[in-house]
């Protein structure tokens, strides 16, 4: 077996014989549109799509189209427009996003210019006639390209992969003044305005015939709209959820074919598409969708670890995604941000919308304060750290954090709002460490008292109750090389606050398993102010009435859920811990 990792090279893949879950069956849907705007989170394959229409199109590959597409859906029932075209590709993601707006506009030009003379040696013995090159200015190059191409007898299919990417780079990015410099990219005469309207103007003569556009967001587009406004958007119709996704079930063979070519035990085959389903799947990209898909690359991370090594990989977040990290870290620059990242920090954690915001610019994140939080989650949608859900009885839509992957950015980015300072952060995680290794919960629960707590003052979040001290102690505890970190986990018919339950891979090591019930006292409830609160002595603290009556509840129920855990697991070496805090004053914390 092979996988594709990294590899977005439609004929490398199909003769090669690498790994490949067949899409092409789309290919006859795709054809009722002509210029179409798919929008899928980043590294989720849509470079490999745009390969295979390539492939599929391409007048030069004709006599391919056999050994290509012979063994697939498509190859069984072609479209007659198969190998009917010139095919002139652009890559955005190759434009450099630094400097001015003409520095930008120069490396803009010269990717397009670059490209169009690939072009030209790709189709040298096709054209009747040379294609002029205007170095400063690519438009014109288009238009020689066209007519050209028009006198040669072949029509145009223009492919554009990650048309916003260098353009969200300039948005998101740490320069002064950038959303001036991102408007000036977009609006007026920008750029890449001033490029999509030549584009549109060449459809108009039946130039480009058809044109199939990816990128991560509509942001761009919205923002560049009456420039191009003919893109027909097909991101959200569910008959194209799984079209770069893998389904659960091609994903469970390929782990069981893996299992078996490395000689593993039968359990281990269990363990591996257990994880690999907890870590990788959950996307849906319409409410209605049959069923969630994985992130392609994510799994074939997976997939070739364990075949290359026949152990699970370390780091279940492949280092290619890590970057997904920069858009909380955006989020969590605009207003309300920091709150919804707070929001959707736990394991059953949902938002719910009127709607996702199929139109909206720059100027609308920048200035979201006032605003519903729909653009924010939008946002979180778009660049694939949120996903579609179910619809709920009123119709509205609801979305969660797809995995577990997913989680450990919110974990990470959040650990880094609340914490800014990162030798304070490695404090906490030392504390953290003594829970699971020696069973030691109380130098953690003095971290937070005297840390977290004065984070928690702060006005900015709203939270006062028992999932404000969850999440500092998650946070803190998050580890997702040892553990399969899970919070608000179901347990019977309850669900557990906290559980980190040992990798399988990982229970090699001598530490513990971790259940944590968490319960939360006001200062009102208990009688008495912050200041009293501070001074009382851990004697005075635990004797209490609520406090009392809090931890006896929480004993219960950890002795509860821990006996149900260890009939589900049955190996367990379970460290178990009721917690209790007084406001953001005080935490009581002791071993079940």
């Amino acid at each position: 077996m092979k996988f594709p990792y990294g590899i977005c090279d439609f004929k490398k893949i199909v003769t090669k014989d690498y790994f490949y879950c067949d899409r092409t069956g789309c290919i006859p849907l795709l054809e009722k549109g002509e210029y179409l705007l798919f929008i899928r989170p980043r590294r989720f394959g849509k470079s490999l799509l745009l390969s295979t229409l390539f492939n599929y199109y391409d007048v030069a590959r004709a006599d391919e189209f056999d050994r290509l597409f012979g063994h697939l859906e498509i190859g069984k029932n072609p479209t007659p427009l198969h190998n009917r075209y010139f095919i002139l590709q652009w890559d955005f993601s190759c434009v450099d996003p630094f400097g001015d707006v003409e520095d930008i506009r120069k490396s803009l030009h010269d990717h397009i210019n670059s490209c169009i003379d690939a072009f030209i040696m790709y189709y040298r013995d096709y054209l009747t006639e040379d294609v002029r090159v205007d170095r400063a200015n690519a438009i014109s190059s288009i238009q020689s390209l066209m007519a050209v191409a028009r006198k040669s007898g072949h029509k145009v299919y223009l492919l554009i992969d990650e048309y916003d990417n260098f353009a969200n780079q300039v948005m998101m990015g740490v320069q002064q003044d950038k959303q001036k410099r991102y408007e000036a990219l977009v609006f007026e005469e920008g750029p890449l305005r001033t490029l999509f309207k030549a584009v549109k103007s060449s459809t108009s003569d039946s130039l480009f015939d058809r044109i199939f556009i990816t990128g991560v967001s509509p942001v761009v587009m919205s923002d560049i709209t009456s420039g191009y406004n003919i893109a027909k958007n097909i991101y959200l119709n569910p008959v194209y959820n799984d079209l770069c996704g893998f389904r659960p079930e091609e994903v469970a063979s390929a782990t069981g074919a893996v299992i078996d070519a490395c000689n593993l035990p039968e359990i281990e085959k269990m363990n591996a598409i257990s994880m690999i389903q907890t870590w990788y799947n959950g996307y849906k990209f319409a409410p209605d969708a049959a069923e969630t898909v994985y992130n392609p690359t994510l799994a074939l991370y997976f997939l070739d670890a364990l075949l290359e090594s026949g152990k699970f990989p370390t780091e279940m977040l492949d280092e290619n995604m890590a970057a997904d990290d920069a858009k909380l870290d955006y989020i969590a620059r605009i207003p309300g941000g920091g709150q919804l990242l707070l929001d959707l920090v736990h394991e059953n954690a949902e938002v719910v919308v009127t709607a996702l915001a199929k139109r909206f610019g720059i100027r609308d994140l920048m200035n979201a304060s006032g605003k519903d939080n729909a653009f924010l989650v939008s946002f979180l949608y778009y660049f694939g750290v949120l996903s579609q859900n179910t619809i709920t009885p009123q119709g509205k839509l609801v979305l969660k954090v797809p995995n577990l992957v997913m989680r450990k950015l919110y974990v990470e980015r959040l650990a880094e709002l609340l914490l800014p300072n990162p030798l304070v952060r490695d404090e906490g995680k030392l504390a953290a460490e003594k829970v699971y290794q020696y069973g030691d919960i109380g130098p953690l629960c003095t971290f937070v008292e005297q840390k977290y707590f004065k984070v928690f003052h702060n006005p900015d979040y709203r939270w006062a109750n028992e999932l404000t001290v969850k999440t500092a102690f998650l946070t803190l505890l998050y580890n997702d090389i040892l553990y399969i970190m899970d919070s608000e986990s179901e347990v019977g018919r309850q669900r557990v606050d906290l559980t980190m339950i040992i990798r399988p891979d990982m229970r090699r090591f001598t530490i513990l398993d971790v259940l944590i019930e968490f319960k939360y006292v006001t200062l009102a409830d208990a009688g008495v102010s912050g200041k009293e609160a501070r001074e009382l002595t851990v004697e005075s603290l635990q004797s209490l009435p609520p406090m009392q009556q809090m931890m006896t509840e929480a004993a219960e129920q950890v002795r509860e859920y821990g006996r149900i855990l260890e009939e589900r697991h049955g190996n367990l070496r379970l460290g178990r811990f009721a917690v209790v805090a007084l406001g953001f004053e005080r935490i009581w914390a002791r071993e079940v």
